[in-house]
């Protein structure tokens, strides 16, 4: 099983390739997009949008993990965020390859142990994870190959699965006229044109 893991952001976006098998996982590739900040946003995200492209069309992962949106005091950068994982989310679905989210202290009790871990701390359980011969740097791409380990031990140990999104309809969209509520409606509107006819 192959996870490519995203650590989302608009000025740097790191990623991080790990390959389960038998029980052990092992570091593919990893890296980080830095953006210029010379750049509009549209440049950006097509910068990301093509790196995402590209590394899901050369490694074929099985699941892409990336970090939930969560909201934090600067609300700029959670806007950045959001609007990288949006690019990051339709070159998943460009690919058919299925998305799992997971929020920062996930990842961080899943590989460090506890939530409150600092980056060292989950790079050193990163690299001691996968065996590498140094702490993989730089943070963002440690932080996506600490998502793609949460990923791959989350799938190994059937608890993967989508993780709950924000926009329940950007994974399950709504199908009209399938809800009880809808159903309901329905039936008593017939009824009431009925009594009246």
């Amino acid at each position: 099983m192959i996870v490519l893991g995203i650590d989302p952001g608009t000025a740097a976006l790191g990623y991080g390739i790990v390959e389960a098998t038998r029980g052990s996982l092992r570091e593919i590739d990893h890296g980080c997009l830095e953006t210029s900040p010379d750049s509009g946003l549209p440049d950006r995200l097509l910068a990301i949008h093509r790196l995402v492209d590209g590394l899901l069309a050369t490694h074929a992962p099985d699941v892409l993990a990336v970090e939930r949106l969560f909201f934090s005091r600067n609300v700029q950068t959670a806007f950045g965020v959001g609007q990288a994982r949006g690019v990051v989310l339709l070159a998943a679905a460009q690919h058919g390859v299925p998305v799992v989210e997971a929020t920062p202290n996930e990842v961080k009790s899943a590989v460090a142990g506890y939530g409150a871990a600092d980056k060292e701390q989950v790079q050193r359980m990163v690299q001691v994870v996968l065996g590498m011969a140094s702490l993989p740097r730089p943070d963002d791409a440690a932080d996506a190959l600490a998502i793609a380990v949460w990923a791959a031990n989350s799938a190994t140990s059937g608890v993967a699965g989508p993780s709950p999104v924000m926009d329940r309809a950007a994974v399950a969209p709504i199908t009209r006229g399938a809800s009880g509520y809808e159903r309901a409606v329905r039936e008593a509107l017939a009824r009431e044109k009925r009594s009246a006819g």
